[in-house]
């Protein structure tokens, strides 16, 4: 194990933001946990998980050791006559291992391809898109408690699975008796994710951007590759790669209202764009709401509203001179404001800011 020192966070966050970490640790196996825990002085030190940096904005140098997880590995653990499970290290990259579980023979993962990322962040957001979330295809997970160097394994019920959230980005707030202000943010690392692909496999096509696509194609029974290379498709198409323009993906949750105020909404702009879901709400399009309050393509400094998707936000500083972490949080506040006047709804950032 090496602890790095001011390491530069630039190349270790998509949106391309100057920081660094004044300590880094590199985590490529349990073992490094484990040696990191059994010196007095990291054991103490507060820590922060680092996975792909694909959904964090940092807005200055980050005192906490920075834990930098690297673990990898994919494999097939089991499979069953109801589905196969597949597990894969926190280090490996999301849309990685959705393409190998297609090339592999096992399904079910193709609605959430090209999401940035890597695995172990993938249960922190309980991240989701074209109407799957990974709690749908989620076990289990491994990981191990930062205080006492303990694996645990978590089910889907004890990971608190909501719309971008779980157990893993909340803090304690009371007492270990009171499972409401349970939390594990910072306090436990996911070393493995394990899924569960479901047999017999069937797709999610229940989208606008799926439905246009299976018309235009002539293909009303789409197999799980043919709807992988359509979302690939698509996403290329509307969300801008991290390698090219710094950004965290989508910056705001679609929020969520009653019906009643969808109608009042809807009474007043007919062409919002809204999903009714089963237990009776209504979900609205974040993008369609920051548009209609006209911000796409408008900058605040070096930060930017993505011109093809108002729900990005970019770097338009480019790497020579990038933009801060003030910027983007000047501007999404800018914008959580616009929303609010004109919709009566507060916009809920998707990235962790640090």
């Amino acid at each position: 194990m090496l602890v790095e020192k001011n390491v530069s966070l630039q190349p270790f966050n998509s949106f391309g933001i100057v920081a660094k970490a004044f300590s880094l640790v590199r985590i490529d196996s349990q073992a490094d946990i484990t040696a990191m825990l059994q010196d007095p002085v990291l054991r103490a030190a507060p820590k922060f998980v680092l996975g792909g940096g694909s959904n964090i904005v940092l807005t200055g140098d980050v005192k906490p050791l920075v834990l930098k997880v690297e673990i990898m590995g994919k494999r097939l653990v089991q499979e069953t006559a109801k589905a196969w499970i597949v597990e894969a290290g926190a280090g490996e990259n999301w849309h990685d291992l959705v393409s190998w579980t297609l090339q592999n023979g096992y399904p079910g993962l193709e609605n959430l391809a090209l999401i940035p990322g890597t695995v172990g962040a993938a249960p922190v957001q309980n991240i989701g898109a074209y109407g799957v979330e990974l709690q749908d295809r989620f076990e289990s997970v491994d990981a191990v408690d930062l205080t006492t160097g303990q694996p645990f394994t978590l089910n889907a019920a004890q990971c608190a699975f909501g719309y971008r959230d779980s157990v893993f980005k909340h803090r304690s707030t009371a007492s270990s008796s009171d499972a409401k202000g349970f939390g594990l943010a910072d306090k436990a690392l996911i070393i493995r994710v394990r899924l569960s692909l479901p047999k017999p496999w069937k797709p999610v096509l229940g989208y606008a951007d799926l439905e246009k696509r299976m018309l235009q194609s002539s293909n009303d029974k789409p197999d799980a590759r043919q709807i992988y290379e359509w979302i690939c498709d698509i996403r290329r198409a509307k969300l801008p790669d991290p390698k090219v323009i710094g950004n965290a993906g989508s910056f705001f949750k679609n929020p969520t209202v009653s019906l009643e105020q969808c109608a009042d909404i809807i009474q007043r702009d007919p062409k919002i764009v809204h999903y009714h879901l089963a237990d009776g709400s209504v979900k609205l399009a974040a993008g369609w709401l920051i548009d209609a309050c006209g911000w796409k393509g408008k900058s605040v400094g070096h930060a930017g509203v993505y011109d093809k998707q108002a729900l990005v936000l970019v770097n338009r500083g480019g790497t020579s001179n990038p933009v801060t972490g003030g910027e983007v949080m000047t501007l999404a506040k800018a914008i959580q404001t616009s929303v609010y006047e004109r919709f009566g709804i507060l916009l809920e950032p998707e990235p962790v800011v640090v």
